[in-house]
């Protein structure tokens, strides 16, 4: 018997193995139900190692991914075997396609069997999680439950490694699974296991993206034909290969057509697809059920979820007479369905689907009218069987699921409320009533990054019955989801001002603003004509707000910053902004930072990003840090642009907010190719080239464009790094930006000065004086003292250097080490040995606190050519530890406890202590008192 065909166990000991009715391709060991698979040595032993991996502390999560029946959850069953035999804690869940809409109702049936753990949460996190698991009334945010149940599950496992299994994770709610992916992808330090199964060609949703996943393929032809001869042997050879051929390796079906053809006078309907046709097996296994046990069936297809009791009782109402154990019985002997606690539930989906889908309309309807019923209390819960029974339209219940979306969205269920608004729109009985629900849909799903699903209820609207105030906020929507759609950036840019006349028109400034931010991020991301930048300007003039509302100067700043840069400098130098308003600080920041005021900048993304990671505003973070750690790069904290870009992308993922997961790479590759790794930075800008949101948008090109020109100049290649940086400076290339050339100056300087084309570079930056005059933010005069000096001609060049190291250049780290770089090798060059060591050992010492291996190299070179030896720059924190480790070490030196620590990272208090572990002996320290002197070695 060859490898792939063999039956493997995951366990040593094998024991007699005796056939099993319905386990798909498995079999009973023996008493102790330990189970074998044919044909799936690599998938076991994949799992199996997993689940070693999580009983030694060390967590992970993998997606099965495959069409139905091919033995994704005879594999989970697998590991449920091994774990419950090792004693270890499994709790699992199901999805369930009527309760896709319910929040947390996934979450529920995952973690009843730890509610004893709660306890030993503080009671912050306790409520949260009470709350969206029922127990309590309130209105918990999202990522409070997330985080309170990456906790919950890190204590369970502290007192035994624990096994999460979800399977059908396409049909479970969206904060079930938002909840779930969130601890997913934060369990490494945990002794946990998170395996969950996914029917291929679903669409899934973005939470989803990044999880690590494997394909479960079709068992090869060896497999096949042991597993049918193990079940139908007496078939016969025309027959076998027949069945071969239509079940395509999908284990299941092996098993069922069989059984169907025996039961059909040996025919299979062949015209279906496959799973078409196991659902037609399984319907011809239910047809031979009593009618108390198939309208049974029924009922349990519209709702898994009902406890037994329930399900008899409205099996009863619905046929009339009594339908009782005994018809439960017989359901369940005929391999349909089995009993799991108080529930029942169907051994297949495919199982449920062909109930449901072949029950007569009528009967299905009556089901969820009865259950509705049997369910009265569990509002919630009764209103979608309502709404199920619906045919038609019916105002009554569409207000009824409106009031469902706003407390779902109240209490962090956004994608909930998107469905609850999504159905009431199909019973609205007004088109405009029904658009207006779409629309406010849409609103909700692009607020989580859920692009396809908000496309996809606009192009349900009917869009000519819209209002102003309703255009408004469809182009407020259009702009977060499908902002490509529109090509020609000044024909958008003129619309949306148009827009914004419109609804100021109609009285509503604020969301006229909202829409010229719209605009004016486009003049950013993008670029515009003057004509669309100056009527953007011009609205937003008229709406008459305070010259220092956040909103006027963060649309002044980016549509017009040659004209109105210096006085909006000048407000933002006056103003005393609320550090608590999350929205404004973050406007102000965008403000500053598009004129070149890193500091102010920085700071007050600082202080938004802490806004928004105290209000789990996950979505809101990935943005803010990702505009913020580009500049902070500049400024020479690279160590916190690292951790903080890979925290962004993170969430970015997480969201679906493909464009800050970009922005995020874009920070990455720039760090990479600064600290000398080349091959880490072009793997960040190819995964930047791949992105189809990166096409067009030159707040992205120009990055990307820098960090090519950067790699290039660092690795000696200095012509082609002055070519590829003087496409900057070009205003019809796509990777030029308006503002964002500027700031590339130093390194066309350096470029040109190496390749000998320094009177080139002149040229091209020769409006920059004037322009940092014009608008005086530190980022334009540090980029303009250093060109200047790094260009100057010999005789000029000791007072340019000397101005710029004295000026703002001087007191960013990076541009003064590069300066003293430049200063030493020309003094050097000039015969000047002496003078021309200070600067380079300065240089040499400020580029090895940054980190920047290649300059630090380079000033080493200029020092040996000017007779001083200098040793290799010592090992540090930041070569032993990862971004992650790094940014927990320094929250720990800064006296953050481990839970604190936690809260802020949204991480496992016991996943911070597990990397303080590893930390300490890799520092050769031993606690966290020897923390701070052993960080402040890396500047």
């Amino acid at each position: 018997m060859t490898q792939s065909s063999r039956v493997y166990c995951i366990y040593l000991r094998r024991r007699v193995v005796k056939p099993c009715g319905f386990c798909q391709n498995r079999a009973v060991i023996g008493e102790s139900s330990q189970t074998v698979l044919v044909g799936r040595d690599r998938y076991s032993t994949l799992l199996g190692d997993l689940l070693d991996g999580a009983v030694a502390g060390n967590g992970s999560a993998l997606i099965l991914r495959g069409p139905a029946g091919i033995g994704k959850s005879a594999l989970l069953n697998i590991i449920r075997e091994a774990a419950t035999g090792q004693h270890l804690t499994v709790v699992a869940a199901v999805g369930v396609e009527n309760e896709a809409g319910l929040p947390f109702a996934g979450l529920h049936q995952l973690l009843r069997p730890l509610h004893s753990e709660m306890a030993k949460l503080p009671v912050s996190r306790q409520r949260p999680l009470r709350a969206a698991l029922g127990l309590e009334d309130g209105s918990p945010d999202l990522y409070a439950v997330a985080l309170a149940a990456l906790q919950l599950v890190g204590e369970a496992a502290a007192v035994r490694p624990t096994v999460l299994i979800l399977d059908d994770l396409q049909w479970l709610d969206s904060c079930s699974a938002d909840v779930l992916s969130f601890l997913a992808r934060r369990i490494g330090g945990d002794a946990v296991l998170v395996l969950g199964a996914v029917r291929a060609g679903s669409e899934d949703s973005a939470r989803l993206a990044g999880l690590p996943e494997i394909v479960v393929e079709p068992l090869d032809e060896q497999a096949s034909a042991a597993l049918l001869a193990a079940q139908a042997p007496t078939l016969s050879s025309t027959v076998r290969q027949r069945l071969l051929s239509q079940a395509a390796g999908n284990p299941l079906a092996l098993i069922e057509l069989p059984r169907a053809m025996r039961q059909t006078t040996e025919r299979v309907i062949e015209d279906f697809p496959l799973t078409a046709r196991l659902e037609a097996a399984f319907a011809t296994r239910s047809a031979e059920l009593s009618d108390p046990a198939r309208t049974l069936l029924v009922v349990l297809a519209a709702d898994v979820t009902c406890d037994a009791g329930r399900l008899l009782r409205a099996a009863t109402a619905l046929v009339g007479g009594s339908v009782g154990p005994a018809h439960l019985q017989e359901a369940i002997d005929a391999g349909l369905i089995e009993m799991a606690g108080p529930l029942l539930r169907f051994r297949h989906p495919l199982m449920r689907s062909a109930t449901y889908v072949r029950a007569p309309l009528t009967q299905r309807l009556g089901a969820h009218s009865i259950l509705a019923e049997v369910l009265s209390d569990f509002p919630d819960r009764q209103l979608w069987h309502r709404a199920a029974a619906t045919l038609g339209t019916d105002d009554a219940i569409a207000a009824q699921l409106e009031g469902y979306a706003q407390r779902s969205r109240a209490r962090g269920a956004v994608m909930a409320a998107v469905a609850a608004l999504d159905r009431a729109a199909e019973l609205a009985e007004r088109p405009d009533h029904t658009t207006a629900l779409l629309l406010q849909a849409a609103e909700l799903a692009s607020e989580t990054g859920a692009r396809r699903e908000a496309v996809d209820l606009l192009d349900r609207a009917d869009l000519s019955v819209l209002g102003p105030i309703e255009r408004a906020r469809l182009a407020a929507v259009e702009e977060v989801v499908a902002f490509q759609r529109y090509g020609d950036s000044d024909r958008r840019i003129r619309e949306l001002v148009g827009i914004a006349a419109d609804v100021h028109a109609a009285g509503n400034t604020d969301l006229a603003a909202g829409i010229l931010w719209c605009a004016a991020a486009r003049c950013s991301s993008q670029d515009a004509d003057d004509v669309s930048r100056k009527g953007i300007a011009a609205q937003l003039d008229s709406l008459g707000l305070p010259p220092h509302d956040p909103r006027v100067l963060a649309v002044g700043a980016l549509s017009l910053p040659w004209e109105r840069g210096s006085r909006i400098l000048e407000h933002l130098a006056q103003l005393d902004p609320d550090r608590t308003d999350a929205a404004a600080l973050r406007l102000l920041g965008y403000a500053a930072l598009f004129l070149g005021d890193f500091g102010r900048g920085t700071a007050y993304i600082d202080d938004a990003a802490a806004v928004s990671r105290s209000q789990g505003q996950l979505g809101l973070l990935s943005g803010i840090l990702g505009a913020g750690n580009w500049t902070r790069i500049w400024l020479g904290d690279w160590d916190k642009v690292r951790a903080e870009s890979e925290e962004a992308r993170t969430f970015a993922e997480e969201n679906g907010q493909e464009f800050y997961a970009v922005t995020g790479r874009a920070n990455l590759a720039m760090v990479a190719a600064l600290r000398g790794e080349p091959e880490l930075a072009a793997e960040h800008l190819r995964a930047i080239g791949a992105s189809p949101l990166s096409t067009g948008m030159r707040c992205i090109q120009i990055v990307a464009q820098q960090t090519r020109g950067m790699l290039l100049l660092l690795s000696g290649r200095a012509e082609d790094a002055f070519a590829t940086l003087a496409r900057v400076f070009d205003p019809t290339d796509p990777v030029s930006h308006p503002m964002q050339r500027w700031w590339v100056a130093p390194e066309l300087a350096d470029a040109a000065v190496a390749s000998e084309n320094t009177g080139v570079a002149r040229e091209l930056l020769a409006d920059l004086p004037q322009l940092a005059k014009r608008v005086p933010a530190s980022m334009l005069l540090v980029v303009d003292e250093y060109s200047r000096a790094v260009l100057a001609d010999d005789t000029d060049a000791d007072a340019a250097y000397t101005a710029a190291l004295h000026g703002q250049a001087g007191t960013w780290p990076l541009y003064r080490a590069r300066l003293q770089l430049h200063h030493g090798r020309r003094l050097r060059r000039l015969r000047r040995t002496a003078e021309a060591r200070e600067p380079l050992r300065e240089a040499r010492d400020t580029f090895d606190s940054l980190g920047a291996d290649p300059w630090a190299r380079a000033a080493r070179n200029e020092l040996r050519a000017a007779g001083e030896a200098s040793a290799h720059r010592p090992s540090t924190a930041r070569d032993q530890l990862t971004a992650q480790e790094l940014q927990i070490a320094n929250l720990a030196a800064e006296g953050l406890t481990n839970r604190q620590i936690a809260e802020r990272l949204y991480l496992s208090h016991r996943t911070v202590g597990s990397h303080l572990y590893r930390i300490y002996p890799r520092l050769g320290i031993t606690s966290r008192v020897e923390l701070v002197a052993v960080l402040s070695t890396i500047g």
